[in-house]
């Protein structure tokens, strides 16, 4: 555990000295780090909405399922669920963040899944909706859309093959005792009775997927959209509402792509990567005379800003959750080798006891 929040911290120090390298050799240029307050106001604007709409998202999604979550428990679920992704590798700790949170308002677990998978879900398709809307208003836009779109069908893909997964698991049936594989890898026992309530939460999820109410669900989608739709317009109204003149799609297009493909970066919070692909796509967009404080500003009213809403509102919610997550994957690394090593010494000493009844 030690050497993950280690790696956190480097991650971290990273993305903050590139950010302050980038901003002072653009400063040295005549860039300003300091925005006029219209520009501020109108990416406060954008954030608002974004975390607003998500909340009512994922609410109206619960409703759909015919489960009871209050706009509160969705708001601390959303931002516990960005504190989570902004502190740990790929954003893993998001989706067990949220969960927790769920649980600790009592709601089931089953009912949880369906939550947070319908979230994933209609994030993916609102997101391609956006994209096909955007790919038409900026139709010629160049390689920004075709990334854009790569980095859309990746995440798409991930989900749907979620649900595929999901349903085919639905449809097996578990044994009550664990295969002698899963006995040799360490998941017999307790742990094989986890994985047939696993297997039993999942056909619940699927079947209250199949039953769910449309009118919520198309509400649950148009709130995905807008939220979507915000995360666009926080470098426009940054860089725009300082009274700078720059082309629109790429200030809207390219942050959108740096934001879902951080997901992919291992290290938490990009490690640099945000900030060195910004650098290159957007310095001659924006130009040096605010570049340094369209970086410093975008990066904080997409990154940072959720580091210190999610920690106020569920900060130790999250945490907790990204804990139990890691002890459990130490556990199971811990373990795993262990009951190999035992497995080899029960079959090298039957052998032995097979040789020596052999040659009585």
């Amino acid at each position: 555990m030690l050497k993950r929040w280690t790696f956190t911290a480097v991650s971290f120090a990273a993305v903050i000295g590139i950010s302050v390298f980038f901003v002072l050799r653009f400063r040295r240029a005549g860039s300003v780090i300091v925005l006029p307050l219209q520009a501020h106001l109108l990416a406060i604007a954008a954030v608002s909405v974004e975390i607003l709409t998500r909340s009512l998202k994922i609410t109206w999604s619960a409703k759909a399922a015919h489960i009871k979550l209050g706009f509160f428990t969705a708001l601390r679920t959303t931002l516990a669920g960005d504190f989570g992704a902004s502190i740990t590798p790929a954003r893993s700790g998001a989706e067990p963040a949220r969960f927790l949170v769920l649980a600790e308002a009592g709601v089931p677990t089953s009912s949880a899944l369906v939550v947070l998978y319908a979230e994933l879900f209609l994030e993916a398709l609102s997101l391609a909706t956006v994209v096909v809307i955007v790919s038409i208003v900026f139709r010629h836009a160049g390689v920004v859309l075709g990334a854009l779109v790569g980095v859309v069908g990746a995440y798409a893909g991930f989900v749907l093959g979620i649900a595929v997964i999901a349903v085919m698991l639905s449809r097996r049936h578990v044994d009550n005792v664990a295969p002698r594989w899963a006995s040799r890898v360490g998941l017999g026992g307790r742990r094989w009775f986890v994985i047939q309530r696993w297997f039993a939460q999942v056909r619940s999820t699927v079947e209250r997927l199949r039953n769910v109410e449309m009118r919520w669900a198309a509400a649950s989608y148009s709130m995905s959209v807008i939220h979507v739709a915000m995360r666009l317009c926080v470098l426009p109204a940054l860089v725009l509402g300082s009274g700078a003149v720059a082309p629109l799609a790429p200030l809207a297009l390219w942050p959108l792509g740096l934001l879902y493909g951080a997901a992919i970066v291992p290290a938490p919070g990009g490690g640099g990567a945000v900030e060195l692909a910004f650098r290159a796509a957007l310095a001659r967009v924006i130009g040096p005379s605010i570049f340094a404080a369209a970086l410093l500003w975008w990066r904080f009213y997409t990154f940072y800003i959720y580091i210190i809403l999610g920690a106020i509102v569920a900060g130790n919610v999250a945490l907790r959750a990204v804990r139990k997550t890691e002890e459990f994957e130490e556990e199971l690394e811990i373990r795993k080798p262990r009951q190999l090593r035992q497995t080899a010494g029960t079959d090298a000493a039957s052998g032995k006891r097979q040789a020596a009844s052999g040659n009585d």
